[in-house]
């Protein structure tokens, strides 16, 4: 009898007494492909092992180049205000460089260079600009979503200002003027304790941002003579300086002459007509000290009311200089109180 009849002879009472032999089957029997011992099937798993040991190599080094990467999203530019510290001036977003960017923008469907948000703390606002107001701006005039990275760790105002600032210079396209007037705002709310200091966080030398504040820091009178106050430039600001250093009064008449007859559309021209009859300062008038018709020296009064005396050599010896001086003292007492 075969080992299967002998099976199915032990095996039959198992389905019942109804169930019928015939019903038990087996399958089939495949030759394995060569022997199989344990030394190869262990081969075989150190194998798929270090297959898999290498693919999470593979996937560590492609993670690794985006180690730190910030994520990325397509934003509702409604929901994203302006930064506190933001250095686009109002007349950036009225130029053709503005407008040239817009039909840029509307023609790709986006910014591909995406601008930079951080979480807002104003209720109005999910997100507040880094860097990228000009980007936004576009994006929210055209009504297109703004394509933004996201600092989802925390970004204070100083770190945000400096990559603001750097970000900015680096696509050289923000004017003299908005540096100005950016520099000159985180100084006065205590953003930077000093010049020195704003310098050194933003990466740049001092004399860059005494520039930039000299053309700021210009009266408002003078700045409105421009047709834009981005037309100044540092040199402009070192000539209207120097006029009202000289004599402010006459540079500020100019400016509202200037101002009502409508000033030219040349920035050259505007600097030129508020500092070309500007006096300089005029040297202080030096005149002769005489007694009995004999040159004793000379005396100057200065523009803030000081006087010099000089006396000529051999006048007096310098034993007798202590007297002398003695008695213009009492002099001089006696002439005030009799003022």
């Amino acid at each position: 009898m075969s080992i299967k009849n002998k099976l199915l002879d032990l095996t039959s009472d198992l389905g019942g007494a109804s169930a019928p032999s015939p019903a038990v089957t087996f399958p089939k029997v495949i030759p394995a492909a060569g022997a199989r011992t344990a030394p190869g099937q262990m081969l075989e798993f150190r194998t798929a092992l270090q297959e898999r040991d290498k693919q999470l190599e593979a996937l560590r080094a492609e993670l690794a180049q985006h180690d730190g990467a910030l994520p990325a999203r397509q934003l509702d530019p409604k929901r994203i205000a302006p930064s506190t510290w933001a250095n686009r001036a109002e007349a950036s977003f009225k130029t053709p460089a503005f407008e040239a960017l817009k039909a840029d923008l509307a023609a790709s469907g986006g910014n591909v260079q995406p601008i930079r948000v951080r979480p807002a703390v104003r209720n109005d606002a999910d997100w507040e600009i880094i860097f990228g107001h000009r980007r936004h701006r576009a994006c929210l005039e055209l009504g297109l979503p703004v394509l933004a990275l996201i600092d989802l760790a925390p970004v204070d105002d100083q770190s945000l200002f400096a990559l603001m600032d750097r970000e900015n210079r680096q696509r050289a396209d923000l004017s003299v003027w908005e540096q100005g007037v950016a520099y000159r705002q985180a100084l006065d709310a205590g953003l930077f304790p000093s010049r020195r200091k704003l310098a050194d966080a933003l990466g740049v030398s001092h004399t860059w941002v005494n520039n930039a504040l000299l053309v700021a820091e210009l009266p408002p009178a003078v700045v409105e003579c421009f047709t834009s106050p981005l037309q100044i430039q540092h040199r402009h600001a070192r000539e209207l300086t120097a006029a009202l250093e000289a004599d402010s009064k006459a540079v500020i008449r100019r400016a509202e002459k200037l101002r009502k007859n409508g000033p030219p559309s040349s920035a050259a021209a505007v600097v030129s007509a508020l500092v070309a009859t500007a006096p300089g300062p005029s040297a202080p008038e030096v005149k002769t000290l005489k007694a009995n018709g004999i040159e004793l020296g000379r005396w100057q009064k200065r523009a803030d009311g000081s006087c010099v005396l000089e006396l000529a050599s051999g006048v007096v010896t310098p034993e007798r200089v202590p007297e002398i001086l003695e008695n213009l003292a009492v002099l001089l007492r006696s002439a005030a109180e009799s003022e």
